[in-house]
């Protein structure tokens, strides 16, 4: 059951890794346009590099469960491979509870920002945070999509703790390194080779080739 979710969350935090693609590549097309316009043409299409900022910082929240559940966030390994495997499963667990701790709190004061700025919805003598530019745009918009990357992110990251502790009271040391462990050369070659035809050199590998 816990697999078939973790498939799942993958699934959703490719999809939004392809939309913030797709967004940072739609802001790029319409800077570089901007920049076009302005050194041919004398025209400018003002908002450009406003509404590249708010679609980066949204593209970025929105790719954090990705990163999270393909272990590409940045880990100090300097002594990591040189433990037991049960003393890298404890440490992996630590890890992503120090994690959550600080993702939770930078969360709730996200939240907070969203909120605030949401004050005209609640209160009609009151009006909401605008952008200081000639476009004045509505600041719990681009909130709203930022905030949500780091919603999704608190989410991925709880479940994938429940998972991680699962796995470590069974005793599934593979599973915890699967789950939250440092990636391995191996890994890192197959995830860097993924679609080439690359053969890794195993030790089995290289004794057929001694032999042949």
């Amino acid at each position: 059951m816990l697999a078939t979710i973790h498939n799942g969350f993958e699934k959703l935090s490719k999809m939004a890794v392809w939309i913030g693609g797709a967004s940072l590549l739609g802001a790029a097309l319409m800077v570089s346009v901007d920049v076009i316009c302005r050194k041919f043409f004398s025209i400018t299409m003002s908002g450009s590099d406003e509404y590249s900022g708010y679609v980066f910082a949204a593209s970025t929240t929105w790719a954090y469960s990705y990163c999270l559940l393909h272990r590409s966030n940045v880990r100090i390994d300097a002594f990591y491979n040189l433990l037991p495997r049960k003393l890298c499963a404890l440490l992996d667990l630590i890890g992503l509870i120090l994690l959550l701790y600080f993702m939770a709190i930078m969360t709730y004061h996200a939240l907070i920002v969203f909120w605030d700025a949401t004050i005209c919805f609640r209160d009609a003598e009151r009006k909401c945070a605008v952008a200081i530019t000639t476009l004045g745009t509505p600041q719990w918009i681009p909130l709203f999509f930022w905030v949500f990357g780091l919603v999704m992110f608190i989410i991925t990251l709880l479940f994938l703790l429940i998972y991680t502790t699962v796995a470590l009271c069974q005793r599934n040391w593979a599973l915890v390194a699967k789950l939250a462990g440092v990636p391995s050369v191996v890994d890192t070659i197959e995830e860097e080779t993924q679609g080439v035809d690359v053969v890794l050199s195993t030790e089995e590998n290289l004794q057929n080739v001694n032999r042949a």
